[in-house]
Formats: C-alpha cells, sequence, structure tokens
C-alpha cells in the first residue's frame, strides 16, 4: 500500500477515526493492527512472519542484556543478538548477490563448485527495521536505554506504520515515549500534518514522477546517448531522488502527526550542501547519524591510533557498508565507496583547506560558498551515477561518456522527456522556498490571512489534481 495510492488515501483517515474513538489504553493496539494490516496489504509471503521474529529476537535480547550478571555474559549476549539481526538481514536479502559472486569467484578459480540461484525473500523495508532493532539492543548494552517491558509498545516502534517502508530510522528513546503519552487531539498538529502529507505528494507525484520520465528514458538504454542528455538526466537524478525520498519522508512526519507523534526530521536541504560531509549531514539524516553512532565511532576509536589514516579507514568501511546496506549491488557498493573516499581524502585535505582559501583571497566570501556549494553538487551527482545505472558496466560507460565530451545537444532537443523537463522549471523554481516554510512547520503560511492560508491550501491539492501522474509509480527507496 503505497502512500501515494487511493488505497492509502482511504486506509489513513480509517486508522485515524479508529485511534480517536478507541479508549487510552487501547489506542496502541489501533496503531499496531493498522501497521500490520498497511505490511501485510503489500502481499509479500514473509514480510510478517520476518518482522515477527525481528521484534521477538531484539525484545527478548534487549530483556536478557538487563538481567545479564557479567560483563562477559552481556557482550557475549549483545554480539549474539546482533549477529543474529544481520543473519535475518542478509539471508533475507542478500543470498542471490553472494550465491551469484561465489558462482563467478569459483568460475574465475577454475573450480567446479557450482552454487545454486537462489531468489530474494523480501526487502520491502526489512533494513530499516533490523537496523531500528540494532540500535534498540546498541542503546541497552552501552546503558543509553533501559529495555521495553511491554512487547506490544515495542513491536509498534518498530512496526508504525508511517516509518516503516522506508524510515526515518528511530531510536527508541525518541519514539517509545510518544507512542505511550496520552493522545489529546491538537489542531494544529492535524493541520501541519496534512499540509506536511500534501507537500510529499506534490513532490512525488507532481515533481519527482514527471522527472523521472526522463532520467529513465535516458537511462533505460545509456548507450544510446552521450554528453549533454547523459549530463541532464544524471543531474535529473539527483532531483528525482530527493523530491520522491524527501516526499516520502514528508508524507510520513505528516502522517504520525496527525497522532501527536513527531518523527525525526530526515532532510535539510541538501542541494546546498558545502561539503560531502556536510550532505551526509543533510541528507538521510537518520540513517546517517545511524552509521555515525554505531559503526563510524566504534571504527574509529578502535583505530584511533593510527590517527587519519584510521579515521580514513574508518570512513571507507562505513561508506562501503552503507551502498551494501541500500540493495545487493556493485552499483550500490561504487556509490558508498565513491562517497568514502570523498571523506577520505578530505581527512588529509582539511588542514591545508583554510591555508589554500586565504592565500586565493577567498576565505569567507561568498563566491567560496558557492563554489563549494557547485563542487559538492557535482561529486554527489557523479556518485548517483552508479546508483541508478542498471549495471556496474552502465555507470562506468556514462561517466567515460561525461569525462571525453559533453557534445550531443540535438539528441537532447528531440527526446521525449524534453517536455518534462520544460514544465518543471516553474515548480522547481518554488521548491525551495516551500521547503524553507515546511522546516519552519509552515509558520510563515500560518501567520497570514485565512484567505492567502486557503488560497495555498487549494492551490497545492489542485496542482496534485491537475499536475500529478496517476501512475502509482513506487518509491525508489521503498526496495531498500
Amino acid at each position: 500500500m503505497a502512500f501515494n495510492s487511493i488505497n492509502f488515501f482511504l486506509f489513513l483517515p480509517a486508522v485515524y477515526l479508529a485511534f480517536c474513538c478507541a479508549g487510552e489504553r487501547s489506542r496502541w493496539c489501533v496503531l499496531l493492527t493498522a501497521s500490520l494490516l498497511f505490511y501485510g496489504a503489500l502481499g509479500t509471503p514473509y514480510l510478517l512472519a520476518v518482522l515477527a521474529l525481528v521484534a521477538l529476537t531484539s525484545y527478548g535480547f534487549g530483556k536478557g542484556l538487563a538481567r545479564a550478571t557479567s560483563e562477559r555474559a552481556k557482550s557475549a549476549l549483545f554480539w549474539l543478538g546482533i549477529a543474529t539481526l544481520v543473519l535475518v538481514l542478509v539471508v533475507m536479502k542478500y543470498l542471490p548477490f553472494l550465491s551469484e559472486n561465489l558462482g563467478s569467484l569459483a568460475s574465475l578459480l577454475a573450480l567446479q563448485t557450482r552454487m545454486p540461484a537462489l531468489p530474494t525473500l523480501v526487502a520491502i523495508g526489512v533494513s530499516y527495521y533490523v537496523f531500528q532493532a540494532i540500535s534498540y539492543l546498541s542503546d541497552i548494552y552501552l546503558e543509553v536505554e533501559q529495555p521495553e517491558e511491554h512487547f506490544g509498545y515495542f513491536f509498534l516502534y518498530l512496526a508504525f506504520f508511517p516509518k516503516l517502508l522506508q524510515g526515518p530510522i528511530e531510536r527508541a528513546g525518541a519514539l517509545l515515549p510518544q507512542l505511550k503519552a496520552s493522545y489529546q487531539f491538537n489542531y494544529r498538529e492535524v493541520r501541519l500534518g496534512l499540509l506536511l502529507f500534501t507537500w510529499g505528494l506534490f513532490k512525488k507525484v507532481v515533481l519527482a514522477d514527471r522527472i523521472g520520465f526522463y532520467v529513465d528514458h535516458v537511462y533505460s538504454d545509456v548507450h544510446a546517448f552521450s554528453g549533454v542528455p547523459l549530463l541532464l538526466a544524471s543531474y535529473a537524478y539527483y532531483g528525482q531522488i530527493f523530491l520522491d525520498f524527501s516526499g516520502y519522508t514528508d508524507m510520513a512526519l505528516g502522517s504520525a502527526r496527525l497522532f501527536n507523534i513527531s518523527l525525526t526530521q530526515n532532510f535539510n536541504s541538501p542541494y546546498l550542501a558545502t561539503s560531502v560531509a556536510d550532505f551526509w549531514r543533510r541528507w538521510h539524516i537518520s540513517f546517517s547519524r545511524w552509521i555515525l553512532d554505531y559503526l563510524f565511532n566504534p571504527l574509529q576509536m578502535k583505530w584511533r591510533n593510527a590517527r587519519n589514516w584510521g579515521r580514513a579507514a574508518a570512513l571507507m568501511v562505513a561508506f562501503l557498508a552503507s551502498g551494501l546496506w541500500h540493495g545487493a549491488s556493485w552499483g550500490f557498493v561504487a556509490w558508498g565507496g565513491l562517497h568514502g573516499l570523498y571523506l577520505a581524502c578530505s581527512v588529509f585535505y582539511r588542514p591545508y583547506q583554510k591555508k589554500l582559501h586565504k592565500a586565493l583571497g577567498m576565505e569567507k566570501t561568498g563566491l567560496l560558498k558557492a563554489w563549494q556549494i557547485f563542487a559538492t553538487f557535482n561529486l554527489v551527482s557523479l556518485a548517483w551515477v552508479f546508483f541508478r545505472a542498471k549495471s556496474l558496466s552502465d555507470a562506468l560507460y556514462v561517466t567515460r561518456a561525461l569525462s571525453l565530451k559533453l557534445a550531443g545537444l540535438p539528441d537532447f532537443l528531440f527526446c521525449s522527456g524534453k517536455r518534462e523537463l520544460v514544465v518543471l522549471a516553474g515548480f522547481l523554481a518554488l521548491a525551495p522556498l516551500i521547503e524553507k516554510m515546511k522546516q519552519d512547520d509552515f509558520q510563515f503560511l500560518v501567520a497570514k490571512p485565512w484567505l492567502a492560508r486557503w488560497s495555498f491550501y487549494y492551490l497545492m491539492a489542485l496542482s496534485v489534481l491537475v499536475f500529478g501522474i496517476n501512475s502509482n509509480q513506487a518509491f525508489i527507496y521503498v526496495r531498500f
């Protein structure tokens, strides 16, 4: 059940009505039941079984960690719990990738072993709630949090339907207290929730899906294009994936606000980032914080004696893992590796950065900031090529074609996606302004007279109805 489907437009009000009518003690049951129905409606085998397995495993190990009588027993329980959760993720998502690459390795070594072809059992949402479960066990092990006693609330913490499929990846200390809090109707929260949901829907069906026509046109057969079309499609994909993913996040945050629940803001204008490190402070924030807290920081501490080399190595490992988290593909690994390389290089460049800016007379100038945004945008766009391309060979073709020549304007002028890009120009010009309003909880709009407010509401709704693409096109990050 996608957020941009008619089914969800009927499902969400029904859940909200049932939630409001239920008694205080049973509201968590309404949300948990709704979450299981939402997940089960995807119609994919094993989804609910895997979710229940992860919930039981992490809940049981969390209780065991609290009762461990020695550090040795506690450590053993923790690592066994983490290994179990990682094993679930590998079995459900990565077996075909492992089988295929082990088969290729066997052929390379002239071994007679033949690896069987294995199907992907389930991938929808599993990466998100497994990471959430890992953070839960880690926080208990580090004594940041206490284990949740009530299994129903814990299961809801993992399965809460607005964030189940694409995050945000919530920490127990932030979400569990909100799930337990008593509910009081709040008009401001409901209005904000509906505004967020509508803006997210606008970004998805009016902007992201329309950009996707041109991106798909080019990336479906990259060898048929060169130069400008490839460049424009690669830049356009950055816009598409941001609008698609942040659109989902806005819809998730908006849905949760109806129940007085605030989920983590997952984006903060990443296209204005002045460095790759700044990009990761603005992009998929809940995931980047997870990588920082549970992977990079422990590795950096372990390798701290190696100083900058240890830090650089920790960054490479963390971002290679982040690439693999996105999917069982060498393209994703290359995407993560590129970001790791960018950040690892910045470790050694940083000591000379200010000196260079000062020598060039650019220190603390608007020109410097513009250059940093431009350079970061292009570095990130280059990495997105490996993320979007159908194969690693396609991605390498695109990068070679872009580096050798930027000719091919005639191809672009006569391609079917040209009109889509022209229509988008006006919408994209307004997007940064509305994003800023969203980050301020639309306070700028709320302060306006009722006529201005309702004109904006009707304009947004009318834009979705008139310009939206009624294709039920899946959100990009659902498959991760």
